[in-house]
């Protein structure tokens, strides 16, 4: 269903072989350009028919971005950029509650700072749309102090850079 479909902001794992999983935070997802679309919609009294087995047969080219934020390697989660990173046609699952928690939780919010200097990105939309949801997954796993602490965090980390600080907190404030 579309409530379980990946969004912006979601934690996504690869699983590649020897218990090596890779994850990272999606932070863009489009449908590529498509000519037979295109047709559809500039048509003229196409038939209720064809639009609805296009919408329930036929394959849509959906991209989406992902920024790698860490990996697990024999049980053990690290923020740091995976040695060997996937391929760009692994499958993508999205993390639920308690894979969420698991990860966010392991060390100090050491994966925030791949998404700090990511600046070509929307830096405070994404960690606001994540730590909406994870402050949502922790508090599902009895954590709900989690998102006091990340924020905590993105204020120290950002304590130099004004700017980009206020940013942050503008987009957390309203997802709040």
């Amino acid at each position: 269903s579309q409530l379980d479909a990946p969004s912006f902001g979601g934690l996504v794992r690869v699983s590649l072989p020897n218990d090596y999983h890779v994850y990272g935070l999606i932070y863009d997802i489009h449908i590529d350009d498509d000519g037979l679309v295109r047709q559809l919609v500039t048509a003229e009294n196409v038939d209720n028919a064809i639009i609805q087995d296009n919408r329930v047969n036929r394959n849509v080219p959906l991209e989406i971005s992902v920024l790698t934020i860490g990996y697990r390697q024999a049980g053990v989660i690290s923020h740091l950029l995976p040695p060997r990173p996937p391929l760009s046609l692994d499958v993508i699952y999205l993390c639920d509650a308690s894979e969420m928690c698991e990860f966010t939780s392991a060390g100090r919010f050491g994966y925030f700072r791949h998404v700090l200097r990511s600046a070509d990105l929307p830096i405070g939309e994404l960690l606001a749309a994540h730590v909406q949801q994870a402050s949502q997954a922790h508090a599902e796993c009895g954590d709900p102090a989690w998102k006091d602490a990340a924020t905590q965090e993105l204020i120290t980390l950002l304590r130099d850079d004004y700017p980009t600080l206020m940013a942050v907190l503008s987009a957390l404030s309203d997802v709040s």
